[in-house]
């Protein structure tokens, strides 16, 4: 049984002006999504900007939004690290607070082979007993899971289920479901192959867009599954021109100033992001607009 079916957002970190986490404003966040059509809660990945977050930080808001999600909504904790000992130490740590899957990126910079990569998965998969979801992206690690590697340790453990694919490679996407037989869930890294994704047989998005669109998002998925492929690719098709927006700068900088756009008041970014220039705020405004979502 898959952790999730659907549309997972990866949820952005809110701060206060001082930079520190804003955890009334993430209890504002969470309670949106489990209101309006999200499926599942992605603490703490790429667009949660873990990658500034301390090791206490990052523990600290896994631990909050598993407790105020309160079963509401499955909670997929991000524990990767490109140290193995450290995804080990934080996976097993969101494992005791509840988490209900882990998603785990590549070891970025270390750039490890094939049989690191399977040694490492392993490694924390024997320590941390939850559903895990690799995480391939390429453009963010500079290491691609090859889709040999993926078979191997869907096959050879247990525990690891999923893959969050966002290399944009489709041609490598239906190998991994060829040579797994389907047997992995996936799930589409990429907003904008959504529906390709579900038609070589994703379960659903770990999604960008879900943070400012959640019921779009969630019925891109919904309709696809409930058999209405026309519906789910109009709505797919329409998303594009903001999903170009929401990555017209590096994620999570434009995404977190939709969501500021629509008055969430998440906040800035931790440096080295900067504030989204003020040409991208007004066309991602735009966007925005043209899809329909109210500002503030």
């Amino acid at each position: 049984m898959a952790i999730f079916t659907g549309a997972g957002v990866a949820l952005v970190t809110p701060f206060h002006a001082d930079g520190s986490i804003n955890y009334d404003k993430l209890d504002e966040l969470i309670d949106f999504h489990c209101e309006n059509g999200t499926d599942s809660l992605v603490i703490c990945g790429t667009t949660g900007e873990s990658s500034t977050l301390s090791e206490e930080e990052h523990m600290d808001c896994i631990k909050f939004a598993i407790e105020r999600t309160k079963k509401r909504l499955p909670v997929i904790a991000g524990t990767g690290s490109n140290a193995t000992y450290t995804t080990i130490d934080m996976s097993k740590e969101a494992v005791e607070y509840g988490a209900d899957g882990l998603l785990l990126v590549t070891p970025y910079y270390n750039k490890a082979t094939q049989q690191g990569l399977i040694a490492h998965y392993k490694a924390v998969a024997k320590e941390a007993k939850a559903p895990i979801i690799m995480y391939s992206v390429v453009s963010r690690t500079g290491l691609n899971i090859a889709p040999e590697t993926v078979a191997t340790l869907v096959r050879e453990t247990e525990n690891i289920v999923a893959i969050k694919e966002a290399s944009g490679n489709i041609s490598q996407v239906a190998k991994i479901m060829s040579l797994t037989d389907g047997k992995v869930d996936l799930y589409s890294g990429n907003d904008d192959q959504i529906v390709p994704l579900l038609s070589l047989g994703a379960k659903g998005v770990i999604s960008v867009l879900s943070n400012i669109a959640p019921k779009e998002t969630h019925d891109i998925c919904a309709k696809f599954f409930a058999g209405d492929v026309e519906g789910s690719r109009e709505l797919q098709l329409k998303a594009i021109p903001l999903i170009e927006q929401l990555f017209c700068e590096v994620n999570p900088i434009p995404v977190k100033k939709a969501v500021n756009l629509m008055g969430m008041e998440c906040g800035g970014l931790r440096m080295p992001l900067t504030e989204l220039s003020p040409e991208h705020e007004e066309s991602l405004a735009q966007a925005m607009k043209d899809f329909g979502i109210q500002l503030a």
